[in-house]
């Protein structure tokens, strides 16, 4: 005869207790509404860490340049984090509740003020000696700290999901990770389209720890505080207020913290500093001294070898043939043009670039304009802004005609990984269709180094003729492409030559030297 089934599941006073370390502690609402609240809690927690996700690569890319490899080392350090604190928090679910209130406490803390410290270390630490690689080590430090919070909810929310209404393991993994997937997206889609261009960078973190800390502990002290002792919760009420304390007071403090910070990297002198739909423009100088144009942190023009970089750069292009009709790729502060300009017989001078603000502040800023000369007020300047790659691209497909003599790429440095397809074969493919007979095309190429060479062999493969030279008394090199049968002529710079052969950079397969 066969038994009917009994529970395995010891009873009395020896039964074990369930994984949270507790049996079911009442709630203040019913077990559906506190496992709705605890998957909205999943949401908003989801989000905040997307968010400071986005912060530390976005803040990485504006500060160290390099936009592929910051991304790698901070997600690849993050999923690593993460692993390292799902398996710490094992030694939490006893006591899950209070875990994950302090879990984010210090999630709120670490994520909400990163912004501000990877800005601080990289306004005063300089660019000089060992302290120059401290933001580095930071974001590193940041990925590290933050992902390791952020791995440590997941096994927390499955303990007091479980605690709340108990179901089958699938079901609650899937209920939470559908939560954590929409939350991410939210706060993934929420970073660039609102936080970013409406609270920037630091204020947005801010904001970001305090949702974080909000959510966090509103759900552990409102729906599980049964869960924690007396002085356990009053543990946690303080570590609360003591976050929001500092995030609030961090965020009052913000513009002074951003303007001395500013002073620290740019002097003392900062007339401008503006966030562009591009790009952070900070403008130095001018009345009574230099003047600097920086571009996210990098400086773009400025300096006693202003004039000597943009002569080299236009010179030589200018003075080798026909130069009626011009087209300036890049160069919206006017200082390519106002080269451009000291040649006669220039007819038309087209310039495309990516930002509007930087064209703006060229017409407009008093010291910007006088360096310039007011070269894009001149009657046959036109300006487009927008993707200089498309439109570059339209061009070449709607004229059936090449109408240009001279094409002057006066784009960012090679080495910036955001700029790769501005110095592909591709890109040049389409300057050569736009250029007439015997047009001409001329490119910064950075420092004479693997990464100038690739740029040269980059403008060769597009099927131009090439000659590389070097303007007088600097290292930068430049290289100036013609349709010909015959290499170009330049007179007047130091002609360079390759040591060994270099491939080309394509748009899928880039290249940074050899």
């Amino acid at each position: 005869m066969i038994e009917p089934h009994v529970s395995a599941r010891p009873s009395g006073p020896a039964a074990p207790r369930p994984a949270g370390g507790r049996g079911r502690a009442p709630l203040p609402v019913s077990p559906g509404t506190g496992r709705f609240l605890v998957l909205v809690c999943v949401f908003v927690c989801a989000a905040c860490g997307l968010v400071y996700e986005l912060e530390l690569v976005a803040l990485a890319s504006y500060f160290l340049g390099d936009s592929v490899t910051q991304t790698s080392v901070v997600l690849s350090v993050m999923v690593f984090a993460m692993g390292l604190g799902a398996l710490a928090a094992k030694r939490l679910r006893p006591r899950a509740a209070a875990g994950f209130g302090l879990v984010e406490t210090a999630l709120a803390l670490v994520g909400g003020c990163s912004a501000m410290a990877l800005y601080a270390v990289f306004a005063w630490s300089g660019a000089r000696g060992a302290a120059s690689d401290g933001p580095r080590w930071l974001l590193v430090a940041f990925s590290l700290g933050i992902g390791v919070l952020i791995g440590a909810e997941v096994p927390l929310l499955m303990v007091l999901i479980q605690r709340i209404r108990r179901q089958d393991a699938g079901g609650a993994v899937a209920d939470l990770f559908a939560a954590d997937y929409v939350g991410a997206l939210v706060g993934g889609l929420a970073f660039p389209f609102l936080l970013l261009p409406l609270l920037g960078q630091l204020t947005g973190a801010l904001l970001t720890g305090a949702v974080n800390a909000v959510a966090g502990g509103a759900l552990v002290l409102g729906l599980l505080r049964r869960d924690l002792s007396a002085r356990g919760r009053r543990v946690l009420l303080l570590a609360n207020l003591a976050v929001l304390s500092v995030l609030a007071a961090a965020w009052v403090l913000v513009d002074d913290f951003e303007r001395a910070a500013r002073h620290a990297m740019f002097g003392a002198e900062v007339r401008v500093a503006e966030r562009t739909e591009v790009q952070e423009v900070v403008v130095t100088g001018g009345e009574r001294g230099p003047l600097g144009l920086y571009l996210d942190g990098q400086l773009r023009a400025g300096g006693r070898d202003e004039a000597r970089y943009h002569a080299a750069l236009v010179g030589p292009a200018m003075r080798g043939g026909p130069h009626a009709r011009v087209l300036v790729l890049g160069g919206g502060d006017g200082l390519a043009v106002r080269e451009v300009l000291r040649h006669s017989g220039v007819r038309r001078v087209d310039v495309v670039d990516t930002d509007p603000g930087v064209v703006r502040l060229a017409r407009t800023d008093p010291g910007l304009r006088a360096l310039n000369r007011g070269a894009l007020r001149d009657p046959r300047v036109r300006v487009a802004t927008g993707d200089v790659f498309a439109l570059l691209r339209e061009e070449s497909r709607v004229r059936a005609d090449a109408p240009y003599d001279v094409v002057v790429c006066d784009l960012p440095d090679p080495a910036r990984t955001d700029s790769a397809k501005l110095y592909s074969q591709e890109f040049y493919g389409l300057v050569r269709r736009v250029l007439s007979g015997p047009g001409r095309v001329v490119a910064h190429g950075g420092d004479v180094s693997d990464r100038f060479w690739t740029v040269a062999a980059t403008v060769r493969s597009a099927g131009l003729r090439v000659v590389a030279y070097q303007g007088d008394g600097g290292a930068a090199g430049f290289v100036v492409g013609e349709r010909g049968r015959l290499p170009p002529s330049v007179a007047g710079v130091r002609v360079i030559r390759p040591g060994r052969g270099y491939a080309p950079s394509t748009l899928v397969h880039p290249r940074y030297g050899g």
